[in-house]
């Protein structure tokens, strides 16, 4: 985590949180970080708090439905680069129970404790054979709950 004198200041309590280390190939031309790397980080993220979760592409396999992104919004505050630790948190903020799901992100550089990026991820429920929109499951329902209230969401 961060250092002690660094503290990590949480947009909510609670994250499930994934550790990421800035690689050479993460880096783009400005020598920081490219902002698609982010991007990969946060649907990383999902995948292992979904697995964490009870929920991995076997199970969706199962149900034949899945969530899948309909959105992305990232807001770039500071850069990142080569040999940095970077802590992915991850919140569920929002669940309707029939389609949509919402998840929020916030990277911080687990030395300094800055911030670097929030952004947020609307997904959507589908039939997996058909490609359509389709009501989530119950399992859906119940394992991806809000872990964080955020209003509007």
């Amino acid at each position: 985590m961060a250092s002690p004198t660094s503290p990590v200041a949480w947009d909510w309590p609670d994250p499930f949180i994934h550790e990421v280390r800035v690689e050479p190939r993460h880096i783009d031309d400005f020598q920081h970080t490219n902002n698609v790397v982010y991007l990969s980080w946060m649907a990383k993220t999902a995948w292992e708090h979904s697995k964490a979760l009870g929920i991995d592409f076997a199970f969706y396999k199962r149900l034949n439905r899945g969530m899948v992104v309909r959105r992305h919004e990232l807001e770039y505050l500071a850069a990142s680069h080569e040999g940095e630790r970077i802590l992915v948190a991850t919140w569920i903020t929002g669940n309707d129970g029939r389609l949509r799901l919402r998840r929020r992100f916030q990277m911080v550089n687990a030395e300094t404790g800055i911030t670097l990026l929030r952004g947020l991820t609307d997904f959507v429920c589908i039939d997996i054979e058909s490609g359509r929109a389709t009501r989530m499951p119950p399992q859906f329902i119940v394992a991806y709950r809000p872990t964080a209230r955020v209003e509007g969401d």
